[in-house]
């Protein structure tokens, strides 16, 4: 008999090391190397004899004229956030990873998809019985399903289970709990993810049917497994949010067939996800009285126009040295607009702690919302509130300039849906010759924005 082949795997970045050693060469973790049977050459990697047949066929080369375009058909949800976020549904052959932090609610929104599917849908569990997911299923929805439920962590048992049903689309919840005899390994090992992968991408190409595949993080927050789990897939999802918030918050950071700068947004309810078609209304706090150090400005998240609030404090430094905190914005941005209104300004603001907010629990890196930011810092530090009904949509340069963003309509737009009145965007804004209802108010320099705030 031939001698089986081992090497060694970092189970934090998947790393193939030919000796064990104590810290791994590529992500520099320590005692992370385990020891893996390899794939014996005799082993067949296809999961039934058809696959096997088809895959002996020689592609031959094509001119670039030759080749024929089919219309792209995709396979429409009820969930619209979750349409948007793929680019307009799920591409029939596609193998889509889901990921997030443990009990964020991955396999809620999928179950709560396939649900709700219009087509013949294969849930796999291998984290839960069939009660169990049952009992969840049960409190998303009450109306028949053409989905079925599946507990098996073996992938030659699920490709049996195929070939029976036949079904149109295939979740997978996790692929860190499944594993193939083809190698000799524990589930969630680097062989195994890799090979089951692998495996699935082989039916969905070859059945042209979509794969969901829910998969783990480490601690780091990356998806567990090897790096090259997300080259393999075609999209991938992250799922964000605090436990502690009902909002979820769904990115694509890859995506073959559409954009990665769609969000999608849910809040988290007892009977499942709920869509927030408008997410303004989570983002915007609706208070009476008006407060100091608070700003509206005007984002983009893709293509859909967001308003988002800005909370500002400024306060003596109590300790000598003085602090910059921001959270959902960039700190080192923060720490750019405070020099400039220290320079362009002349606000000594060298010796006050700054704390930035962006509300609703989001991250924002929108330049767009300079305005608004400075805005809310000099509001906290003459303690005057901005005028009701009043919101931002400009970048800030080093000189003080205010600098025109991209798709100023849009904003101006969804700010006159949501009832402002007076929206402050850079006077070099090129907009189209059409009536607003809301007063638009162009300004060239940071000094013409603090005259209007502080008047």
């Amino acid at each position: 008999m031939a001698k089986t082949k081992t090497a060694f795997f970092c189970q934090n970045c998947g790393a193939q090391h030919p000796r064990w050693q104590g810290q791994c060469n590529s992500c520099k973790e320590w005692n992370t190397l385990v020891e893996e049977i390899l794939e014996k050459e005799s082993t067949k990697h296809t999961w039934n004899k058809e696959i096997s047949t088809s895959s002996k066929r020689i592609a031959k080369p094509q001119r670039l004229q030759e080749i024929e375009l089919t219309k792209e058909v995709r396979l429409r949800t009820s969930d619209q956030e979750f349409n948007r976020v793929l680019g307009g549904g799920i591409v029939p052959g596609s193998l889509t990873l889901l990921g997030g932090e443990p009990g964020i609610g991955k396999s809620t929104l999928l179950l709560q998809i396939a649900l709700k599917l219009p087509y013949k849908t294969l849930y796999v569990s291998g984290e839960e019985s069939l009660q169990q997911i049952k009992m969840r299923a049960e409190r998303i929805t009450k109306q028949e399903a053409n989905c079925f439920i599946l507990s098996e962590t073996k992938t030659q048992n699920i490709f049996q289970q195929i070939k029976e049903l036949d079904p149109e689309i295939l979740v997978i919840d996790s692929i860190q709990t499944l594993h193939t005899p083809q190698v000799e390994s524990s589930a969630g090992s680097v062989s195994q993810i890799r090979e089951c992968t692998s495996e699935l991408i082989q039916f969905a190409k070859t059945k042209n049917v979509p794969v969901l595949i829910i998969g783990h993080i480490n601690k780091e927050g990356s998806i567990a497994g090897p790096k090259v789990l997300e080259h393999m897939v075609d999209t991938v999802l992250q799922f964000e949010g605090d436990r502690n918030h009902v909002y979820r918050i769904l990115r694509a950071h890859k995506n073959r067939f559409g954009s990665t700068h769609e969000l999608g947004i849910y809040e988290m309810l007892s009977t499942g996800l709920r869509e927030v078609s408008n997410p303004s209304e989570i983002l915007i706090s609706n208070h009476s009285e008006h407060l100091s150090g608070t700003a509206i400005a005007a984002t983009l998240e893709g293509i859909r126009p967001l308003m988002i609030e800005i909370q500002a404090l400024v306060s003596s430094a109590v300790y000598g040295t003085p602090q910059r905190s921001a959270t959902g914005y960039n700190a080192k941005r923060l720490n750019m607009l405070l020099a400039v209104l220290e320079k362009r300004a002349g606000f000594k603001l060298g010796a006050k702690d700054v704390f930035l907010n962006i509300t609703g629990g989001i991250s924002v890196d929108d330049p767009a919302i300079d305005l608004g930011v400075v805005a809310a810092i000099l509001s906290s530090n003459e303690d005057e509130p901005i005028p009701n009904r009043i919101c931002f949509a400009a970048e800030i340069g080093l000189a003080g300039e205010i600098r025109p963003v991209s798709k100023v309509e849009q904003r101006i737009i969804e700010a006159e849906k949501l009832g402002f009145a007076v929206i402050i965007i850079s006077k070099e804004s090129k907009l189209p010759k059409k009536d607003y209802k809301i007063q638009i108010k162009k300004v060239g320099k940071i000094e013409d924005v603090v005259d209007f705030i502080i008047s």
